[in-house]
């Protein structure tokens, strides 16, 4: 028998949006000791169908039609209390985004006691607390145990979440997209020890996710959504390597290979950017940090970008590679090193001596909803830095518009407000705004990382694209080395701030030198399986 039996489930949208359900006769299974992965982009109903068993369905979306069968009883039928008491107990949830789901109030122990006391069990909380830090691969239980959400990083806070997922041994857990934007690193001790536990547990795991390269890293079996609906069940070998629909076909020719492709000799020629001995230490005065302590976050960095070269640098977080970058667009001003832009050191200028080349060094964050302001239309991000900068308002709304067709959407966008845009139409709102200035040298921080792998294909072409249209210069900040495959002529690795191999990426990647770049490839997820040709 099934241990989760979704069948028929039909679940409402409220009326006026261009669907009249979010979920469509969707029908799945779950048997214990099976990993099912749900594949399908933003917006497909994965993370709704996961919410229904779960009974966390926001009002407003009702259950129309269909069943949700949990050890053969139905989860729908069931009154709140007994849901409360199934919740934890018998089934478990990892949620996307752990420092939300954890209170930031309350150190990890407490939250994780808080579960078991809530269950009947909180008597053996003392006990149970660090070995379930300990069942998931934290380092120094107790003190972990004693430590706020936000002391953590982003993988040990992922861990907290699972172990307190685990605190009452569920039958069922539902991971939804517990890995994305992850460190490919963290990313693979995360599918690891899900594995770990669906071994040592007979855990029953229905794993959300849009990575085929995930699910060829966990999977048993796999369930496709598109728009509400499952359109190709099956086998994980099945559907990884002769997929019968198209939409899956089109999902797995989006992941990113991570083998390098032939490039073009980017022509020889002066450096348009050079490093040299760049080193940027942060101070902490105090506070949870403790008294007096430093962190150097890049440590006499050196490199050389020619003009029209993409130069990739890769790393996990707190490598150093965002420090890196912002060094550049003088968001961090470094202690000591070399910044030579067409042989100009920026590092010494005045704020007034740096202004001019501020229009020729532009970047593009990794999280534009927070980069572009909410109040301003589109149109006004784009053309503002123009405008400042002496451009006539007009002409600089006209450029605006060019731009919004340069990076494929709809200038009669240009009155709407972040808010109205997808996350990936909002990263190519990122990347109009800062061609808007007309760059030499574009700087994208870890662009990519958190969009669905449909959407970052498309923005990795434009970007491709955009750069051989206009000679751009690139210097591309990521930690998936098979986005840096895709996009990059050069590679440099950073670890704790030093950068420890460069290279063209072909080389780096078929014969890296150093262990750590071994480490890095080696987690890259689903690198044994090769996807079909799509014909």
């Amino acid at each position: 028998m099934s241990l989760l039996s979704v069948e028929n489930l039909t679940i409402g949208l409220p009326s006026g949006g261009d669907r009249p359900n979010a979920i469509e006769e969707v029908s799945l299974t779950v048997a214990p000791g099976e990993i099912l992965c749900v594949v399908g982009e933003s917006g497909s109903g994965k993370s709704m169908t996961a919410n229904a068993a779960m009974g966390l369905l926001p009002p407003g979306l009702p259950v129309r039609s269909g069943r949700i069968l949990f050890e053969g009883q139905d989860l729908l039928a069931k009154p709140r209390e007994e849901m409360r008491r199934l919740r934890g107990s018998r089934l478990a949830m990892i949620f996307q985004e752990p420092m939300t789901a954890l209170n930031p109030l309350m150190r990890v122990g407490d939250q994780i006691a808080e579960a078991l006391r809530v269950h009947g069990a909180g008597a053996d909380a003392a006990r149970r607390v660090p070995e379930l830090l300990e069942a998931v691969n934290l380092p120094d239980p107790a003190n972990l145990a004693r430590s706020y959400p936000f002391r953590l990083s982003g993988g040990q806070r992922q861990r907290v979440m699972i172990a307190m997922a685990l605190a009452l041994e569920p039958a069922l857990l539902i991971a939804d997209e517990p890995t994305t934007a992850l460190d490919v690193t963290t990313q693979m001790q995360i599918l690891t020890l899900i594995r770990e536990v669906q071994g040592r547990r007979g855990t029953g795991v229905m794993f959300i996710t849009h990575d085929f390269g995930v699910v060829a890293e966990i999977a048993d079996r796999v369930a496709v959504m598109q728009r509400g609906r499952i359109v190709e069940t099956g086998p994980a070998a099945e559907v990884l390597n002769a997929p019968r629909h198209e939409y899956t076909r089109a999902l797995i020719a989006a992941v990113p290979h991570g083998t390098p492709a032939p490039r073009e000799p980017v022509p020889p020629g002066p450096p348009i950017l050079t490093l040299k001995g760049l080193r940027k230490t942060y101070h902490r005065g105090g506070g949870w940090f403790g008294k007096g302590q430093s962190f150097q976050a890049v440590k006499d960095a050196d490199l050389v970008l020619h003009r029209g070269e993409t130069l990739g640098v890769v790393g996990e977080s707190g490598s150093g590679k965002s420090t890196l970058a912002r060094t550049l667009v003088r968001l961090v001003r470094p202690e000591e090193g070399e910044i030579l832009f067409h042989g100009t050191d920026l590092r010494p200028l005045t704020r007034e001596a740096w202004k001019p080349f501020r229009r020729q060094i532009q970047m593009v964050f990794q999280d534009p909803y927070a980069s572009l302001n909410p109040r301003r239309s589109v149109g006004e991000a784009i053309a503002e830095g123009p405008i400042t900068h002496g451009t006539p308002r007009r002409a600089a709304l006209d450029r605006a518009r060019e731009l919004l067709r340069l990076v494929q959407l709809d200038p009669g966008a240009m009155d709407r407000y972040p808010h109205e845009f997808s996350g990936g139409q909002r990263q190519r709102i990122g990347l109009a705004r800062a061609l808007a200035m007309e760059p030499e040298l574009l700087i994208a921080d870890e662009p990519v990382s958190a969009l669905d792998v449909s959407v970052q294909a498309q923005v990795l072409a434009l970007l491709a694209d955009i750069r051989k249209r206009l000679g751009l210069t690139m210097l591309f900040i990521t930690h998936d080395l098979r986005v840096a495959a895709e996009i990059c002529d050069r590679v440099a690795v950073m670890q704790r701030g030093v950068i420890v191999e460069q290279g063209p990426t072909a080389q780096v990647f078929d014969a890296p030198t150093h262990p750590y770049t071994r480490a890095l490839l080696d987690s890259i997820p689903g690198r044994g399986w090769t996807p079909p040709v799509s014909g």
